[in-house]
């Protein structure tokens, strides 16, 4: 017998251009969204093209050193993750492409 796991709906996905800070249960990264907006609270499950599992929660946003509740497509910020996952992200580069994690927004 075979169990096919429901994967979650994509609303949420944040490329990664730079990690500033990384911990065992927290990273900061400068991030574009390219799929949004992206809300706080958002839980991201996925790292496109990985098949290691995360689960992070998406803690703070920084937009222009302010921080804000929601950041719209083609926006960058500096955010907060929290959560298991954070030591498999990596900054982005145009030789390697950037890593892109997939979530969905907490319900309104």
């Amino acid at each position: 017998m075979t169990v096919t796991l429901a994967r979650l709906p994509i609303d949420a996905e944040l490329q990664i251009d730079h990690v500033r800070r990384i911990e065992e249960d927290e990273v900061i990264v400068a991030v574009r969204c390219i799929r949004g907006p992206v809300r706080l609270s958002a839980r991201f499950h996925h790292i496109r093209d990985m098949s290691a599992p995360i689960d992070l929660e998406l803690t703070g946003i920084l937009f222009y050193g302010r921080p804000v509740d929601e950041l719209d497509p083609v926006c960058t910020a500096l955010v907060t993750l929290r959560g298991t996952g954070t030591l498999l992200l990596t900054p982005g580069s145009t030789a390697r492409g950037w890593q892109i994690i997939q979530g969905t927004n907490p319900s309104a």
